[in-house]
Parts: C-alpha cells; sequence; structure tokens
C-alpha cells in the first residue's frame, strides 16, 4: 500500500523536523513493503531540512502539487500560466499584499521581518532571495497581508487558479490552475482508492478524496468530512500516530497478501 503524508502540522510539528521515532515508523513501512510518499505545501527546498536524509530519495511532492522530487531532483514542476500572472500581480497591487513568491528553488519575499513564515524560509540556505521580476518561472505564491484580504481573496476565486485558505496563520495559499495534492500523485502514477492519506488541512483535502483510508491530525472542519478517523493532537499524539501507522501497515500488508 502507499501511504501519502503532508508535513506541517501532521507529522513535523512546529517547524522542527520530523522525529526520531516517526522517522523510524516510517522507515519500518518502507521495509514492511509500503511505499511513502510526501505531500506538503512547502517547497523542496523547504520540505529536505525537516526529512530525515534516509527519506530524501523518497517521492517528494512540493509546493501544493507544482513539484516532483524523486531521487535528489525535481522531476516536474508546473508554473503559473502568464496571463494569470499578470492578473494576481495586479491584484497584489492593488490589495497592497505582501508575499512569499516561489519559483522551483529560489523566492521573492516582501513580507515583514519578524512574520512567522520565516521560521520555515529556507533554513539550510539552500536558496537564494531574488525580486519578483528575476525569477524564471513562478510555481507557488503565498500572501500575507494585505490592504483588504477579504476583497483580495473574493477577486482570486474568479481566477482559474487554486485558492486555499489557511484561516489557523491568516495567510492565502495560490497554485496554478487545477494544481493539488491529487493532481501530483496522479503524476506519479498513484490511483484512486491505492493509497492511505494523513494529513490535517485545507489542502489535503483533495488527496482525501481519492484515498483508500484517510487520517486527519488534530481537527480542521473543512477537511473533517472527508476524514475517516482523526488523531487529536492532545496526550503523546506522535505516539497514537506511530500505533495508527503500525495498525494500518499490518492491515493492509494482510490485505495484499490474501489479494496475490
Amino acid at each position: 500500500m502507499k501511504f501519502v503524508f503532508d508535513l506541517d502540522g501532521t507529522i513535523c510539528f512546529k517547524g522542527k523536523p520530523i522525529s526520531t521515532r516517526i522517522v523510524q515508523c516510517l522507515l519500518e513501512l518502507k521495509s514492511d513493503g509500503h511505499e511513502v510518499i510526501f505531500a506538503s505545501a512547502r517547497p523542496i527546498r523547504d520540505m529536505l531540512p525537516v526529512l530525515d536524509a534516509r527519506l530524501h530519495s523518497f517521492p517528494l511532492i512540493g509546493g501544493n502539487g507544482s513539484l516532483l522530487y524523486h531521487k535528489g531532483k525535481v522531476i516536474h514542476s508546473t508554473s503559473f500560466h502568464e496571463k494569470d500572472l499578470k492578473m494576481i500581480h495586479d491584484l497584489i497591487h492593488q490589495y497592497e499584499a505582501t508575499y512569499l513568491i516561489d519559483s522551483e528553488w529560489d523566492y521573492a519575499y516582501t513580507g515583514p521581518a519578524d512574520h512567522p513564515i520565516l521560521d520555515f524560509l529556507d533554513p539550510d540556505n539552500l536558496a537564494q532571495r531574488h525580486p519578483v521580476a528575476s525569477l524564471n518561472s513562478i510555481v507557488k505564491i503565498l500572501l500575507l497581508s494585505a490592504s483588504n484580504f477579504q476583497g483580495l481573496i473574493d477577486e482570486l476565486q474568479d481566477l482559474d487558479i487554486v485558492v486555499n485558505l489557511h484561516t489557523n496563520e491568516n495567510v492565502v495559499d495560490i497554485s496554478p490552475s487545477n494544481i493539488h495534492k491529487w493532481s501530483a500523485l496522479s503524476r506519479f502514477g498513484v490511483d484512486e482508492g491505492d493509497f492511505i492519506a494523513f494529513g490535517n488541512d485545507t489542502n489535503d483535502i483533495s488527496m482525501f478524496q481519492k484515498a483508500r483510508h484517510s487520517v486527519m491530525i488534530g481537527y480542521h472542519k473543512g477537511l473533517s468530512s472527508f476524514a475517516d478517523e482523526q488523531i487529536p493532537l492532545t496526550g503523546d499524539y506522535e505516539g497514537e500516530i506511530i500505533r495508527k501507522l503500525r495498525e494500518l501497515s499490518s492491515a493492509y500488508s494482510e490485505i495484499s497478501v490474501e489479494t496475490k
């Protein structure tokens, strides 16, 4: 079975690398014959620092589906169409929005020097910061503030792009048209109903809808109706995640044997 994991708030907490015991459990999944895939809103350069080096060769989906990375290199990227990008830039100017804008590797940033997103941004100094006009292709846009955030969101949602609202962080995450985690999984050759998904936020809905089984970490109102079960972020929640992984690994190993 394929196991697909979001990172932040799912198996990676408070911006810190995945804990040693969860890493060990993920490696056990692999040794038990399962496939492990990571799918995050983070671009690849920000995924690698929170993943143990032994996990870097696993399939990675970054930028909410705009970036596919495998065995040490980006194997596919999807950037915004020029016409969409122009309309987004016009709205950024109109609403005086601040942003983090990502190309395949480098980025542009205009937010405040103390914004919490900076705790997650390129911690290993793998990229360079440039003016947005210098970025060759743009794969993801994160809007941090605006003179009228709701007005900006309303106009963005009229465009042919994917808009994810992260209400807990009060940011807006934008991806190119038809780009989301499920579209990226499909490009990796994953079939509907042939994977188990772990996630915690609105950008996980597309993969929860197509998963054989889905586990929500914590609680998110929009995601909850698509989740088969939930692990609350109380007590030893990492221990609960590990117990659930071992339970699902055993159950789906047995199903695999029975169907041969």
